[in-house]
């Protein structure tokens, strides 16, 4: 059976750029498109040249080698022709494949937005779909606000997209611009604009997010006949962000309602990288990784409650409506105060620790985790700490260093020049091979400080951990009060691109980030010696 092709439009170096808090370089944007290339998708958007310099840069030359290169920006200006614009003079000397037109298609936007009449509009659409194609581009029209102008005046709203399908325009774009519309609608609507003359082979959906939707509706638009979907990387974009590409993609591939009818660029090998391309797009963005996010999320595939490890260790489709290793994740049977022996053992296993079922370390391993997880420990967000009290408590682990003792300080004082300053200082006495050391440092807050003078002097296993680096800390108070129970998670990575997440727990904040500190520091080390680390460090 011939599978009808899909085509997929990244939009996340425009669109995306939106999110509040994101700001592109051109070295951003280079090495965006380049994964983007590589991957399979289809159309690459990389901004809107003319409109600031990063853009301007980022078009002086093409980007992408197999997909292709888009440039946005708005359609001619009323009043003035094609041929005199200079908003239209630069998207078409841009160095780029296509141009994506961005065009009104509500009449109320129309009069507020562009102060122009109806027919004027249209004129502009025309007129800039024909001037890219006549400088040998692909033209392309986002109608904006489609699905609120069709429901507010639908003859209008067709009228628009008409106009940019008859002057040429490859892919006409309906466009929730305000994400409003429920799937239902989106149906309805994609089968009229189809039954009004344009193929479902030239139409595009661009949904965001702001009822929590847009993928769904993509995937509403897909069924009723468009065959381009347009979104971003891990779902980024203004306000509640864009649809998700990230999840649209494995759906496409891998649900038989899509999958026996649709095929994309994205090959079963690039598929099986996704997680990893969406961990890089976080990672570029210097932000966790969302652990909830479908298919790729480190959460995706795990399990809690012992009644669900026992069925998982059986059969894994119990639980699971995909394989992990399709999309590149992987399945975790987590360890808790829910859990029974099978998630344990489970867990060990993969960690390359092996214990029988009847052996009474397990079941002290187990009573120590639901101990501890009362006290308020949480293992199952803290891999490496549970690995390291498996292995002491399983096998052994090396005793590399010993704290002897620690202090921290805080002074809030004036400074020479009368401003008020508040100095944090730790004192770390440590023995190593025999010989007790001392560190001093000063940090932003008690918890930099100690974590600063606990590295700063570990003899021989010094230069071990100089790629060691804590990139998330985060507190819980467990019950109220300033004597409050205090969990502290800590995420960490070396140079290997790694990361583990490690626990500590007390009535005092620093003591607490110690023991995660601790763990962290002897995690290294031990995954270092490939001791540890088979799975908490991926």
């Amino acid at each position: 059976m011939t599978r009808e092709s899909l085509h997929l439009f990244d939009t996340t170096l425009r669109d995306g750029q939106q999110t509040p808090g994101i700001d592109f370089s051109v070295e951003d944007k280079i090495a965006i498109a380049k994964m983007l290339d590589a991957f399979g998708i289809d159309y690459v958007e990389g901004g809107y040249p003319g409109a600031n310099p990063t853009d301007t840069a980022f078009f002086a030359e093409k980007r992408t080698t197999s997909a292709r290169f888009v440039a946005f920006g708005m359609t001619k200006r009323v009043g003035v022709s094609a041929s005199n614009d200079p908003g239209l003079a630069a998207l078409l000397q841009a160095k780029s494949d296509a141009i994506c037109f961005v065009a009104k298609s509500w009449d109320y936007h129309v009069r507020l937005a562009l102060g122009c009449t109806e027919d004027e509009n249209l004129d502009a659409i025309r007129a800039s779909v024909e001037a890219a194609r006549a400088a040998g581009k692909e033209a392309l029209v986002d109608c904006e606000h489609f699905f609120d102008g069709f429901k507010a005046n639908s003859a209008y709203a067709l009228a628009c997209a008409k106009t940019a399908f008859d002057a040429g325009a490859r892919w006409v774009v309906l466009c929730d611009t305000n994400g409003g519309t429920q799937p239902s609608e989106i149906r309805a609507i994609v089968e009229a604009v189809i039954a009004s003359g344009i193929p479902g082979k030239n139409l595009g959906i661009h949904a965001h997010d702001d009822t929590g939707q847009a993928v769904a509706n993509s995937l509403a638009a897909v069924e009723a006949g468009v065959r381009q979907v347009q979104g971003t990387l891990n779902g980024i974009g203004e306000r509640c962000g864009n649809a998700n590409l990230i999840t649209i993609i494995p759906t496409l591939a891998l649900k038989p309602a899509f999958a026996e009818r649709f095929e994309t660029g994205v090959t079963a090998e690039a598929l099986a990288g996704i997680s990893r391309l969406s961990r890089a797009f976080d990672e570029l963005l210097n932000r966790a990784p969302e652990a909830q996010s479908p298919y790729v999320g480190a959460s995706a595939f795990a399990t809690k409650a012992g009644i669900h490890a026992s069925a998982l260790a059986k059969e894994p489709k119990t639980y699971e409506h995909v394989e992990p290793q399709l999309v590149g994740n992987r399945r975790r049977v987590m360890v808790s105060d829910q859990g029974g022996k099978a998630n344990f053992l489970a867990e060990l296993r993969r960690r390359g620790i092996e214990v029988p079922r009847d052996d009474n370390r397990l079941d002290a391993l187990i009573s120590v985790v639901k101990e501890r997880e009362a006290e308020g420990y949480a293992y199952e967000g803290a891999d490496a700490s549970f690995e390291l009290l498996a292995r002491k408590m399983l096998h052994s682990v090396p005793e590399f260093f010993n704290v002897t003792s620690f202090r921290c300080m805080v002074e809030r004082r004036f400074d020479a020049n009368g401003a008020l300053k508040t100095v944090s200082e730790a004192i770390v006495k440590v023995i190593v091979d025999g010989e007790e050391r001392m560190s001093v440092a000063e940090g932003h807050g008690p918890v930099n400080a100690l974590d600063i003078a606990l590295r700063k002097d570990l003899g021989r296993y010094q230069h071990e951990i100089a790629d060691l680096e804590l990139v998330d800390y985060k507190v819980r108070i467990l019950n109220g009060g300033t004597e409050a129970i205090t969990r502290v998670l800590i995420e960490s990575r070396d140079g290997s691109g790694a990361r583990w997440w490690t626990v500590g727990v007390s009535d005092n904040i620093i003591d607490a980030s110690f023991q995660a500190l601790m763990d962290s520091i002897v995690f290294k080390l031990m995954k270092n010696r490939d001791m540890a680390g088979l799975v908490a460090a991926e």
